[in-house]
């Protein structure tokens, strides 16, 4: 029935929600790592622990670091054989605990054997890496502070010519993400706790034979 002229008609008018009560969309859950101060402070802690055992080691010296290269130390490949079993095992369970995502770079044999074979001479003339460097400026090596003008000027280098060596030196021998456990058609699982006995195993025979 149609509605008479005096009749009303009855609308139902738009409300308004205030934008507190609006749905919000679901959101990831808050991780301080993934946050910039909390990246800040990852790497501010991790960072002061690995120059203090650095330190402690004895790694930041010049003679020590020197011996190595003479083959007369061998104080430099147990610490890092040490790293790389405690950082291999500790990604591997953090990973398995769903707390970090591996972000596996390319392999790029032209860019590696070149950057190789620079790191090499420098590590060769200085006896310094990055790492030991820095923590040898933090306990007052003088000699390493020719290091830190050495890391200054080659990051500068490598800003102004990375736009002509990204599509020529890069792109060298590029064979895509390649990693130990693929290579050997092994599982991850597998591959690590084996690797790390065997390394463990390496440090004791190397302590058993007095290096």
């Amino acid at each position: 029935m149609n509605p008479g002229p005096h009749s009303t008609e009855t609308r139902a008018t738009p409300t308004t929600e205030s934008p507190s009560r609006r749905q919000r969309p679901e959101t990831e859950s808050w991780n301080w790592l993934e946050e910039s101060p909390g990246r800040l402070a990852a790497a501010l802690l991790f960072g002061g622990i690995f120059g203090f055992l650095l330190q402690k080691a004895g790694v930041a010296k010049f003679d020590i670091l020197a011996g190595v290269l003479l083959l007369e130390n061998f104080v430099v490949v147990k610490v890092m054989l040490a790293a790389i079993i405690v950082g291999m095992v500790g990604t591997w369970l953090l990973r398995k605990a769903g707390v970090i995502e591996l972000h596996i770079s390319e392999t790029r044999y032209g860019g590696n054997i070149i950057g190789g074979l620079l790191f090499g001479v420098g590590f060769g003339l200085l006896a310094y890496c990055p790492g030991t460097n820095a923590a040898a400026v933090g306990q007052g090596n003088l000699d390493a502070l020719v290091g830190v003008v050495g890391l200054l000027l080659g990051s500068y280098l490598f800003a102004l010519t990375s736009r002509y060596s990204s599509g020529t030196i890069s792109r060298l021998g590029n064979r895509g993400k390649i990693t130990l456990p693929g290579l050997l058609g092994v599982s991850t699982d597998v591959f690590v706790p084996i690797a790390a006995l065997l390394l463990i195993g390496v440090l004791f025979l190397m302590e058993s034979l007095g290096l």
